[in-house]
């Protein structure tokens, strides 16, 4: 199993945090979806995600991988228990991303926020905002 230097799990919480840096292409979000099954195949109870989009410096993402990605997402976790997916955006590439996450997933146990501030992401997902960051 290999470790992602991006991610963060708190158990306590329980949340996953996500940090992609440099450039987000379909092999970073190909490794991050493996190992958020994989933790979501073994989870005692479900768990909450924030991923924070900031420190991304080029998306190659099409329309086409970020529609089949949301798409699967809503199929694979379908008739799970709610949990919630807070994403920290700081680019209008990004915003346009998660946009279209957050629309194939609406009305499915996937509830998927943007936000401009961690201090609203961490009060929706009802976290300490410390909680949120990454070194």
């Amino acid at each position: 199993m290999e470790i992602l230097p991006d991610i963060q799990f708190h158990e306590d919480l329980p949340l996953i945090v996500w940090k992609p840096r440099g450039i987000l292409d379909e092999a970073a979000v190909n490794k991050i979806l493996a190992d958020l099954v994989r933790r979501e195949a073994t989870a005692v109870k479900p768990f909450n995600r924030f991923c924070d989009l900031s420190a991304v410096e080029s998306f190659h993402l099409t329309f086409k991988y970020v529609f089949h990605f949301a798409l699967h997402r809503r199929l694979s976790y379908a008739g799970r228990e709610p949990v919630k997916s807070a994403f920290y955006v700081t680019h209008p590439e990004a915003a346009r991303i998660v946009k279209i996450h957050a629309l194939l997933t609406d009305f499915s146990p996937l509830d998927v926020k943007m936000f401009e501030e961690r201090e609203a992401a961490a009060k929706w997902l009802g976290v300490p905002v410390e909680s949120l960051t990454m070194p």
